[in-house]
Parts: C-alpha cells; sequence; structure tokens
C-alpha cells in the first residue's frame, strides 16, 4: 500500500527497473484526447520504463478522456482497456476513513478518542500504548504506531519467493496488529509523521466495534452503493479478480536480473482496511468527486478529513489529512487524493479541491514506471 504521487510505501519498496520494454507498446487514446496528449505520453513513457501496461481516466469540464498503453497480459499481447479492474491498495485507506467520519457525525464516536476506549488491550506492548493515542492520530498517521509491513518476518511470508507460498493465505486484523506490537512505536503519539498501515488495520477494527459489522461492510452500505460503484468491491479474502481486469506482474524482489512473476491472484486480507479493495478508473474519481464536493459527510467532518499534517519538512508539497493527501505540483496547483500500490499495482486518484478535474490511473508492474509523473502531465501539462 502506498501513500503520496509516486512513492511507494509497500513493504519493501521494488523499484529494480527491467532494461528495456517486456513487449512490444500498444497506445490507445478514448475521447477528446487533444488536451491530454501529454497525459498520453507520460503513460507510454512508464511502458518504456518497463511497466507491462498503463491506463489512465480523466475527468474535466469538457469531458472523459481515456489512454491507454502497453498490454494488460504478457505473452498474449492482450491491450489493456480502459475498463479495467485493479487493486487499488492504500486508495482503500480513503474509503475507510470517510466511514469512521461518517460514524462520527452519527454521534456513534469521536475522532478524538482512545484507540483503547474502542479496542481495549489491543494496542499494548514495547511501548505501544492505546490508552494516548486517538482514532485522529490513526487516520492521519502521527500515532507513531509500528507498520506490521515493515517486520520481517511477514515480509519472508508476503515478499519475494514467501509470496508464492503464502499467497493465498488469510491474515486477520488481529495477526497484523500482533506483529506490530512486537515492535517499538516509531515515536510518542503526536510527535511526528509516519506512514503505518497497522494504523488503518485498527482503524477498521474500530468500525466493526462500533457497528457490529465488519467494514466492508460498512463500506459497501455506506458508499459503493449509494454512489452506484459497481465496479468497486471489498474482496475480504477472495483471492480472484473480477472480469475485466488486467493481469498484474512483480519481480518480488529489487533484484533487475529477477523472474517477472504473475501476481495477480493473492488473498487481500494481507492488506485488509489498509489496502484491500478493487475499483476501476471511473468509480474511483466518482468517489473522490463526491467526497471532495461534500457529498459524503457534513461540514465539520468535511473539514477534519481536509485538516492536514506534514508528512515531511523537507517537502512541504505533500501534507497528509484523514485518509487523504494534498499535494502541491510543479505548476504550483494542488490537487487531492491517494496512492495505492500492492503486489503487481501501482494506482493514483487525484483530483483539484472543487473536483472540476481529476485523475486516475493504474500500472499493472509494481518495479518500473513513475505515477507522479502521469499526474504531473495531467494537471500541468
Amino acid at each position: 500500500m502506498s501513500a503520496g504521487t509516486g512513492r511507494t510505501t509497500w513493504g519493501i519498496a521494488v523499484a529494480a527497473l527491467v532494461t528495456g520494454a517486456l513487449v512490444a507498446p500498444a497506445f490507445a487514446v478514448e475521447g477528446g484526447g487533444g488536451g491530454h496528449g501529454a497525459t498520453q505520453r507520460a503513460l507510454e513513457q512508464a511502458v518504456r520504463d518497463g511497466v507491462p501496461g498503463a491506463v489512465a481516466q480523466a475527468r474535466d469540464r469538457a469531458g472523459s478522456w481515456n489512454g491507454t498503453a502497453g498490454v494488460g497480459e504478457l505473452g498474449t499481447g492482450k491491450e489493456r482497456t480502459a475498463q479495467d479492474r485493479y487493486r487499488i491498495g492504500s486508495i482503500t485507506k480513503t474509503f475507510v476513513a470517510t466511514v469512521l467520519l461518517q460514524l462520527e457525525a452519527e454521534g456513534r464516536l469521536d475522532l478524538d478518542d482512545s484507540v483503547e476506549r474502542w479496542l481495549p488491550g489491543t494496542v499494548r506492548g514495547n511501548g505501544h500504548d492505546g490508552r494516548h493515542i486517538t482514532l485522529r492520530q490513526l487516520l492521519n498517521h502521527t500515532s507513531g504506531v509500528y507498520s506490521y509491513t515493515s517486520d520481517p518476518g511477514y515480509q519472508a511470508k508476503i515478499f519475494g519467493e514467501g509470496f508464492l507460498q503464502h499467497r493465498y493465505d488469510t491474515w486477520a486484523p488481529e495477526q497484523l496488529v500482533d506483529i506490530a506490537m512486537r515492535h517499538r512505536p516509531y515515536f510518542a503519539p503526536g510527535a511526528g509523521w509516519r506512514y503505518s498501515n497497522t494504523n488503518y488495520t485498527l482503524a477498521g477494527m474500530v468500525i466493526e466495534k462500533v457497528t457490529n459489522r465488519s467494514y466492508e461492510s460498512e463500506v459497501e452500505r455506506r458508499i459503493l452503493r449509494p454512489l452506484r460503484l459497481r465496479a468497486t468491491s471489498v474482496p475480504r479474502t477472495d483471492p480472484k479478480m473480477p472480469f475485466p481486469a488486467s493481469r498484474a506482474y512483480s519481480p518480488l524482489t529489487s533484484d533487475p536480473g529477477a523472474e517477472i512473476r504473475d501476481v495477480t491472484e493473492l488473498n487481500p486480507s494481507l492488506a485488509g482496511a489498509g489496502g484491500g479493495m478493487i475499483s476501476d478508473s471511473k468509480d474511483l474519481q466518482t468517489f473522490l468527486r463526491a467526497l471532495l464536493k461534500g457529498g459524503l459527510l457534513p461540514p465539520e467532518q468535511q473539514k477534519a478529513l481536509t485538516t492536514t499534517v506534514p508528512i515531511d519538512p523537507q517537502q512541504p508539497e505533500y501534507r497528509y489529512g484523514l485518509g487523504i493527501q494534498s499535494t502541491r505540483l510543479s505548476c504550483g496547483k494542488e490537487v487531492w487524493g491517494h496512492g495505492g500500490g500492492i503486489h503487481g499495482s501501482q494506482s493514483e486518484v487525484f483530483a483539484t479541491r472543487n473536483a472540476s478535474h481529476s485523475l486516475a490511473l493504474n500500472f499493472n508492474g509494481d518495479w518500473a514506471g513513475n505515477t507522479g509523473a502521469v499526474i504531473e502531465a495531467e494537471f500541468c501539462g
């Protein structure tokens, strides 16, 4: 799962570039492509850099535009399509944060409640103490809680050759939190910022404690059905991808000579509330646009959503709210959204604050390409 424009933080960063294109590039444009030429070129560049295939959709006042490059399946040369569904990784966090904000608006919890109040005894050990961590700090990554995806034992099973033996394993949220509690926290609650997937595992557990329904059920009931996001799903433990979808590929290591593997099938419980969802470019933009326009939250929670904290003092262009990031681009424009990385998939959805211009994209490989370059191309030209 990832946070930030083109900045992967899902477990081990896989950054090795494949020398040359894996396949002969295939390019396609649908809709009024005249205003999106730079975006199309950025997709094509990603394929030249080694990504098997790329897909993007943009919406602005002129309408919708779709662009693709490369292939959706190595070997057959099957092209990617604008309708492709894909794993969205940490974009899941925006959905989960929205549910918690809705629960606060209903008076069922307060974001300044301690984690201990809702999950007594869960965040304890090696310096972790849920009595001093708030729900808000989970959502904006200022809790200091260790990320289970950084645990060497977890990484051995989920990355590298271990993935091939454990890709269908089911991980309970409690297991993931227990892994995190074996380590020291990054810092005292509120004393810094550090991206941690454990934060959203805990957020999903809080949703279940408050509602007596799983976070998956609440996302479906509160967001997917009202917005008619028919291409979006919360697959729980189902390892298969719905149709239509491209294959997803990964070397599973940073070794530039590693074999490229098909990693399409995996049990999404390894990411859970921090990154287990599936969607497409159209649905992601529909969701983000509705969220930014205030269609999912009342004013008080909308303000909380977009109240940000700095990510890195040396990179002031990036700030993080509650499950959503603001980014100041090179041309001065500010966009809001989230990125998501998971095995074989890099995804992004960003929009201007008034939601008049949006973009969603996916690469079906996790070792090459620059999603940030596509975002820059679309919003800055």
